[in-house]
Formats: C-alpha cells, structure tokens, sequence
C-alpha cells in the first residue's frame, strides 16, 4: 500500500515541463537526527564493551562531547541530534529555495 501523496512531506510543484519536488524541513531533520543518535549510541555501546575501537577513537576526537562511557554516550548523541537536525533543516530550507528559483 502506498503512502498518500499529502503525507509524504514531498509536494511536487508542476511548472510548464518541469516538475520540482520540495522537502519539509522538519521531519527531514528529524529523521536524519533519528539516524545519528542511533548511530552514536552503537559507537558508545561498542565502546563501552571494547569492539570497534578505531572507529571510538575518531568519534572521541570529532565529537567534543563523546566518550565511550553511559554519561558521554547521552552527550553525543545530544551532540549529534543537535549538529545533524540543525545541518539538514538548513539544507532542505535551502534546497526548497533554490529548487523553486530553477524551476
């Protein structure tokens, strides 16, 4: 069964032979942040039991809140659901607009 056009969060947009599709910004970011906590919280779980070390290491190091113990796992993954939302909410804004100048 498939999804409504209306509930998708994609609108198309018919000009003269294009069609331009637009994001909503919203649950784009949340699911991309939804992502990245699931994400982080593997890396803290990795790292709290000793599997995967490279990959916590460099976590450790990009991430100014991340280590590999319960309390720096719940601040990465604050971290990550922050950066991530705010990045990809941007992103949709911006590809919304340019989308719609092109068209």
């Amino acid at each position: 069964m498939s999804t409504p056009p209306d509930r998708t969060g994609v609108r198309e947009t018919s000009g003269n032979s294009r069609v331009s599709l637009h994001l909503d910004p919203l649950p784009f970011a949340a699911a991309a942040a939804t992502v990245a906590a699931v994400l982080m919280l593997l890396l803290g779980l990795f790292g709290m039991i000793g599997v995967y070390e490279g990959g916590v290491e460099m976590m450790s190091q990009w991430h100014l809140f991340f280590t590999p113990t319960p309390a720096g796992t719940i601040a990465g993954i604050i971290e990550a659901v922050i950066i991530t939302g705010g990045f990809t909410y941007l992103f949709a804004k911006l590809y919304n607009r340019f989308s719609g100048s092109l068209s």
